[in-house]
């Protein structure tokens, strides 16, 4: 489940182990944990009920090394070496940038859960994206379901990483950014125009399908590859971190196919 070319750009950006205290059974490998982890993600399943006979560990080791390495920063880490690669190639768009939220139902209520605005207000979360002009995610958050999408506008803006991989400055910020009226509010478009982004935000009241729904399609594209992964398409974490980790891997492995796409 885990190819040559995808260990390699991993492998370095886990953390060192430290010594162990107590005498007991090796340390699993991490690449046997991570195939563990990807299991999880694509098939949903619970942790406790991890199969062993296709060489996976336990899948409470697969847990505690998923929470350590999204601790460590690993995913953040992989995900700039991949938009770095990805320049480099000269195949990363940062002509305009889209951005979207979708909703998720929260089956266990904790953090970054609120009632949800289109679910009879039952316990849901929020994942907001935004990517660049094919659909490659450039960065993406979690928030409680009832959190209104413009209040992640500017942070996820502000968490697209500074991307080198040609000479000269690294590439940032975006030229332009597209959303749909969900972020329609002179507040933002102002504080936009002062970070030298042109903004193209749908407003409120023109009936709908008269927009930017040809040009916005692709952030929906990708909205759809990340649910994709069952282990998203419903929150079945209590803890946020865990839900966030599982987020930032499927960015990543997103990327990756890219990568290989179009390098």
């Amino acid at each position: 489940m885990v190819s040559d070319e995808l260990w390699s750009l991993i492998e370095p950006l886990l953390p060192v182990p430290g010594p162990k205290l107590v005498e007991g059974r090796p340390r699993v490998p991490d690449r046997q944990a991570l195939c563990g982890i990807l299991f999880v993600r694509h098939t949903g399943i619970q942790w406790e009920y991890l199969p062993q006979e296709p060489g996976f560990c336990s899948g409470m080791t697969c847990w505690r090394r998923l929470a350590a390495w999204n601790e460590a920063g690993v995913w953040d880490d992989l995900h700039l070496v991949l938009l770095k690669k990805l320049r480099a190639a000269k195949k990363l768009d940062l002509s305009r940038a889209v951005i979207d939220s979708s909703h998720v139902r929260a089956a266990p209520q904790g953090p970054q859960s609120g009632p949800s605005p289109v679910d009879r207000a039952r316990p849901g979360s929020k994942h907001h994206v935004i990517i660049d002009a094919q659909g490659i995610p450039l960065a993406v958050s979690l928030t409680g379901g009832n959190h209104n999408d413009v209040t992640q506008l500017l942070p996820l803006v502000d968490n697209i990483p500074s991307v080198a991989g040609t000479v000269g400055r690294p590439r940032r910020p975006l030229d332009a950014l597209l959303a749909d009226r969900g972020y329609d509010h002179d507040k933002y478009r102002h504080l936009l125009w002062a970070r030298g982004i042109r903004q193209v935000i749908a407003e409120r009241g023109p009936p709908h399908g008269t927009g930017l729904g040809i040009f916005r399609y692709v952030v929906e594209r990708t909205t759809a590859w990340l649910h994709a992964f069952r282990r998203l398409h419903i929150r079945w974490e209590r803890r946020d971190d865990i839900h966030e980790a599982f987020l930032g891997l499927a960015t990543c492995l997103i990327t990756y196919r890219h990568m290989q796409r179009l390098c």
